[in-house]
Formats: structure tokens, sequence, C-alpha cells
């Protein structure tokens, strides 16, 4: 007997150790479980720690209590401008009721969650996103947008039992067929800009040169006119000045004429001259005319004594060297090179033409 009862109280302590241990169950800090009996919720388990069922009766079903992500398929979404997008977004969400997530999805537990959920974020994604045009959708402050979709899709994910934290748009962007349309007229503006900047550009250099030119011709003018003035005033001067040299010796006059003549036409070169010798042309090479000048006679300085005589030599050196300022003008009587507003350059005294005085008769020399 006592071999008997040492042969079953072994399979006795698996069995009674088999069912202690199928009637405890461990909940985790990152999980909530619930206790179902003939499929049932009986117990809610939200807290971590050690928990006790019924053996072969209950069984224990386990939810994810931490923040989930759902990452959405791309979709095509039509705004109010009817201007297509693709669209895809990212949820955060986490289990707060698990009793209720379980009878919403029938015991499938949370990949039937995920697909609920995808479904309602799409939806509402299609309706806020419809609602604004497009230039709303793809500014940079979208926050309005998301906040949107994330109230409408926490309001409907609290039937399954989880609570939508966030929604984000992670990607906005135009279907593949009208990119190339659409890069094609963003580089026919930029092109178009671009050319009109150009052509702003060369109209602003034409007026910039056409003033440059303009400026040009005008100093142009205005200095070859100085210079005429100049030139025609030097003209007259040195026209006054051979008229007053060549009117006190005619004769000297005609010599000079004479001599210019010779040396223009008897150059040697190949031309013939037929001219009778006897002529007027050659009489300064028969006669220099020296007996007809008329010279202009100087008046002989004063007698002086000879200690006065030295600095009075000496101040007449000095004064011989002093530069003077010409004193011709013009026919309205303005000095020369006034008009142009050029200031005749002084020349010494010692190449100033001395005046012209009365040749002065001894008493008795007409006699």
């Amino acid at each position: 007997m006592k071999r008997f009862m040492s042969t079953l109280a072994l399979p006795a302590l698996v069995v009674i150790g088999v069912l202690v241990f199928s009637s405890l169950y461990i909940v985790d800090v990152r999980e909530r479980a619930l206790v179902l009996r003939f499929r049932e919720v009986v117990t809610v388990r939200e807290n971590p720690g050690l928990g006790i069922k019924v053996p072969l009766l209950d069984s224990v079903v386990k939810y994810d209590a931490r923040i989930l992500g759902l990452p959405t398929s791309p979709m095509e979404v039509t705004p109010l401008d009817d201007r297509r997008l693709v669209v895809d977004a990212f949820a955060r969400w986490q289990v707060t009721d698990a009793q209720r997530v379980y009878q919403a999805t029938q015991g499938l537990g949370l990949p039937r969650v995920q697909e609920r959920l995808d479904d309602i974020i799409n939806s509402n994604i299609r309706q806020v996103l419809g609602s604004v045009p497009s230039t709303t959708v793809l500014s940079d402050d979208r926050t309005p947008l998301m906040n949107r979709i994330r109230d409408l899709s926490r309001s409907e994910a609290e039937d399954l039992g989880v609570r939508v934290i966030d929604v984000r748009l992670t990607r906005t962007d135009l279907p593949e067929q009208n990119l190339t349309a659409t890069y094609a007229r963003m580089r026919a503006e930029r092109e178009r800009e671009a050319a009109d900047e150009i052509a702003r550009g060369g109209e602003a250099a034409q007026r910039v040169r056409a003033a440059a030119d303009r400026t040009v011709v005008e100093l142009t003018s205005e200095a070859r006119k100085k210079a005429e003035v100049v030139r025609g005033e030097a003209d007259a001067r040195r026209n006054a000045i051979y008229a007053e040299a060549f009117g006190r010796d005619p004769e000297f006059f005609a010599f000079t004429r004479s001599m210019t003549s010779y040396e223009r036409s008897l150059r040697g070169e190949n031309s013939a001259l037929v001219i009778q010798p006897e002529g007027e042309f050659f009489s300064y090479l028969r006669n220099d005319g020296s007996d007809r000048a008329n010279p202009v006679p100087v008046p002989a300085p004063a007698a002086a004594p000879a200690a006065e005589a030295e600095p009075e030599e000496d101040a007449a050196a000095d004064v011989s060297e002093e530069a003077v300022a010409p004193t011709e003008t013009n026919r309205e009587g303005e000095p020369l090179g006034a008009n142009a507003g050029v200031k005749l350059t002084p020349m010494p005294e010692a190449l100033a033409s001395p005046p012209q005085e009365e040749p002065v008769v001894a008493p008795g020399a007409a006699d």
C-alpha cells in the first residue's frame, strides 16, 4: 500500500503543479490584460503584477500599452482647387481601453486595430485636405490641418478603445505625371523673369552709355569751341604783330615775302618755271633792297653819371627779365582768350615790341 501511495504521489504533485502554474499569469508594466472565460471578459488588469485565473476555464489576452506608430500608405487627394496631390501621414496612438479593443476587433488583436485606424486616418485626411486649396496644403505651416485631422481621428477612434495622440503629414507632393509639366512651367517663369532682368539691365546700360556719349560730345564741342576761340584770337594777335612789325618797314616786309616765295618755288623738284629774269619776281636776287630800307630809329639814352649808371643798368636788366602780360585785345576790346576762359602766358619784356616813336631831327639838318 505504501508503495502504491508513493507511486501516485508523484503524478498528483505534477498535476497540482500544472494547475497552480496555469492559474497564475503576469502582467507587464507595458501591457494591459483581459481575463476571458468562454470569450467573455471576466477581469481587466491594467496594473502590473501577478494575477490568478481559473485553470482550463480562463484565458488571458494582453495588449501593448505603449505609444505605437502607424504609417499610412501614400494616397492621392484632391484639394479645393482640383489640383491632385500625393499625401502620406504618420500617426501616434495608444490603447486606452483593452476591453473595448477586444470587443471592437472581436478578439483579432492589434493588427485589426491598425487596419481600422488606417481607414479612419485616410478618410479624415481626404476630408480635411479636400476643404482647402492646394497652396495651403503645400505651405510651410500645415499645423492647423494636421490638428484638424488628429481631432477628427481621435473622436472616431474612441469606439475602438484607443487614443490618437498625433497625426503628421510626412509628404505632400504632386503626382508623377504632373511634376514634369509643373517643372516646365516653373522653368519658363524663371526664364521669363531672367529675360526681363536682362532687358532692364540692357536698358539701364544703354541709358548710361547714351548719357556718357552725350557728355563726351558736349565736352569735346566745348573744348573745340574754346580752342577755336583761342586759336582765332591768337591768329588775330599774330596778324596784328605782323602788321605792326611790317608796317614799320614795308621794304623788309616785301623782302621776307620774296624770300618765302623763293623757298616755295625754287625747290628743285620735278617742276618747271618759265619767267623772264628781268621780271619783278627776281628783283631781290639782283639787289637786296637795303637802300630802300626804312629802319626805325632808336633814341639814344641821355648821358648819366658813372655812379648812377650801374644801378640803372642793373634795374633795366631786372626789368627786362620780368615777365609782362600781353596787352593785345580782340575786336570787342577784351583781352585775348577771355571768351574761352584762357589767360595768355606772360612773356619777358625784352621780347615785347618797342613803342614806335617819331624820328628826332637835329637842328640844322634840313639845311
